[in-house]
């Protein structure tokens, strides 16, 4: 499976390659919600395109819930609250530096989400969808530690099961969960003794799946999601659950 750590846009158009470069520049806060950008006239150039993928690029972004612009005003980059943020792009464009609040928030919704979502797939995976998660946990037993390996079978693991569910809305968290993976990757110091001490949980999520268990799939899931939570609040030296001053909340 391709991974997004590794995504380019050679091949895409030069407005996408303008709306990721601009996109990238708010997400990362280089351009704060409500700063004006620069006229049409300076950004092409600055930019190097013409004053036509500019204008498509900048279609995209305000689509995507980024910006907005009116007459006489000009560009404005809208507040946070009125980001797609589920939108695949918007979402990948925290993949560089993820800040702490949003991939906290990330493993709340997946708290909320994946859970469920393992007991659907417990009653509805078909033989070759429980394959295809048997599969990616080998995946995970076998991948080299230390590697991005890692977290493209642990993507690949979520994501079987996500397909599992027979729930079109289910399949399309597919994105928020990868971007959860590579943020809690990047930042972690726990290392190859981290994944190794996943794989039980992950082996029980399957175990519970494979025999047909939804309510012990659900748990599983939880347990599993709980202990990653825990880990990643004390990379970001959250004393507690509680303890939103760390991540700004």
């Amino acid at each position: 499976m391709p991974s997004s750590m590794s995504r380019t846009y050679a091949k895409r158009s030069l407005h996408s390659i303008v709306a990721h470069d601009l996109g990238s520049r708010i997400v990362s806060g280089k351009l704060a919600p409500g700063d004006v950008l620069p006229t049409e006239a300076a950004l092409s150039e600055s930019l190097d395109v013409s004053r036509t993928a500019l204008r498509e690029a900048i279609k995209i972004l305000s689509a995507k819930g980024l910006i907005e612009s009116r007459p006489k005003t000009g560009t404005r980059v809208k507040p946070r609250t009125s980001w797609n943020l589920l939108d695949p792009d918007v979402l990948s464009w925290h993949f560089p530096d993820p800040d702490p609040a949003f991939l906290y928030g990330l493993f709340e919704t997946r708290m909320i989400i994946e859970p469920n979502t393992a007991a659907m797939a417990a009653e509805r995976a078909t033989e070759e969808q429980l394959a295809t998660i048997e599969a990616a946990y080998t995946g995970m037993e076998n991948a080299e530690l230390g590697t991005e390996a890692v977290y493209i079978t642990d993507l690949v693991f979520h994501q079987a099961i996500l397909d599992a569910s027979g729930n079109d809305f289910m399949k399309s968290f597919g994105m928020l969960i990868e971007t959860a993976l590579i943020g809690s990757f990047r930042l972690s110091s726990g290392g190859p003794k981290a994944h190794v001490k996943s794989l039980p949980d992950h082996f029980a999520v399957y175990r519970a799946i494979a025999h047909r268990e939804p309510g012990d799939a659900r748990e599983a899931m939880r347990n599993l999601l709980s202990r990653t939570m825990l880990q990643l609040r004390q990379q970001l030296g959250m004393k507690s659950e509680h303890d939103w001053d760390v991540i700004g909340l």
